[in-house]
C-alpha cells in the first residue's frame, strides 16, 4: 500500500485537485509533468483499454526523465553500493527504473480521482534543493501527508531523488527491502538476476 499510495500521488495530480498556487519551479516542475500525463491519458483512453501496457510507454515517456534513478539506486544500495562493479551498478539502475515504471503504471490505472491538495514548497538550506509538500485525501480517511525531495542538477533541472509518505521514505523503503534482500541471497547479482526475471515477466 505505502508504494502504490506514495507513487500514485506523485503522477495524479490533476488541475481541479489543487488548492493552492505552484510558485516555485521544484513544485511547478511536478504540477505540469502530472498534468501532461492525465493529459495523454484521457487522449489515450480507448488505446489504453485495449492495451494497458500503453501506459507503461506513457510513464516511460513523461514521467521517468524527472527521476534521477542513479542517485536512488546508490542510496538505496548504500554499502552495497560502493561494492558493486560498474557493470553490476548499470544494471542494478536500468532495472529499478524498469521496477518504478511498473509501479507507476499500476498507480496509474487504479486512479479514481482522488483530492490532492499541494502546501507551499519548502526550501531546504542548499538553494539547489526543495521539498514539495502535498496531501491526498482518500476514499475513506483522514489526509495522508505526500513530500518530494528535489535537488537541482549541474545542468540547472530539478529531480525528484526520493518521496515520502507520513513521514516514510521511499528511499529507506527500498533500501531496508533490498538489504534484507541481499542479507538473505549474500549476492546482489542474485539480486540484479531476479529483477531482470521480474521484469521479462512483467512483458508476457
Amino acid at each position: 500500500m505505502f508504494r502504490t499510495i506514495t507513487l500514485s500521488c506523485f503522477l495524479l495530480i490533476s488541475s481541479h485537485a489543487l488548492h493552492a498556487e505552484v510558485t516555485h519551479k521544484a513544485g511547478n516542475l511536478i504540477q505540469v509533468t502530472a498534468k501532461r500525463m492525465l493529459s495523454q491519458i484521457e487522449e489515450d483512453r480507448q488505446q489504453i483499454n485495449t492495451n494497458p501496457r500503453h501506459v507503461y510507454d506513457l510513464v516511460d515517456e513523461i514521467l521517468i526523465p524527472h527521476i534521477d534513478f542513479e542517485r536512488m539506486s546508490r542510496w538505496v544500495l548504500g554499502k552495497h553500493w560502493r561494492r558493486a562493479s560498474s557493470s553490476e551498478k548499470q544494471d542494478f539502475v536500468e532495472e529499478f527504473r524498469k521496477l518504478i515504471i511498473r509501479t507507476y503504471s499500476t498507480a496509474l490505472l487504479e486512479y479514481n480521482g482522488q483530492e490532492i491538495r499541494f502546501l507551499p514548497v519548502r526550501d531546504a538550506s542548499d538553494p539547489n534543493r526543495a521539498s514539495v509538500r502535498t496531501e491526498i485525501r482518500p476514499n475513506n480517511g483522514p489526509m495522508i501527508p505526500i513530500a518530494y525531495d528535489l535537488y537541482k542538477n549541474e545542468v540547472g533541472e530539478w529531480k525528484v531523488y526520493d518521496v515520502s509518505i507520513d513521514g516514510i521514505s521511499l528511499i529507506a523503503n527500498y533500501r531496508s527491502s533490498f538489504g534484507s534482500q541481499i542479507r538473505r541471497t549474500g549476492s546482489l547479482k542474485r539480486i540484479i538476476q531476479q529483477m531482470k526475471a521480474r521484469s521479462q515477466q512483467a512483458k508476457k
